[in-house]
C-alpha cells in the first residue's frame, strides 16, 4: 500500500502509550492496533485531529506516502 502509518513511530519519539492515545482519542486498543499496523481501510478527521493534538504532531508525521515500485 502506498500510504504508510508511522504513529508507532511518533508515539515511541513521544514516548506515549498506545493506551494512553487510545483513552484520549476515545477509541478501542484493538482498534488503535490496527491503525499502528496501517491495517485500517480509512481514519476519520476529527481522529486524526485528536491523535496530532496529543502528540503535538503534524498528519504528515504519522501518514507517508511511498510510491509503488514501477514494474
Amino acid at each position: 500500500m502506498p500510504i504508510v502509518v508511522q504513529l508507532d513511530v511518533m508515539l515511541a519519539r513521544r514516548k506515549v502509550k498506545s493506551k494512553a492515545l487510545a483513552e484520549h482519542v476515545g477509541m478501542t486498543e484493538a482498534n488503535m492496533s490496527l491503525l499502528k499496523q496501517g491495517k485500517v481501510k480509512g481514519v476519520r478527521f476529527e481522529t486524526l485531529e485528536k491523535i496530532c493534538a496529543y502528540l503535538d504532531c503534524q498528519p504528515g508525521d504519522l501518514l507517508v506516502h511511498v510510491p509503488q515500485s514501477t514494474r
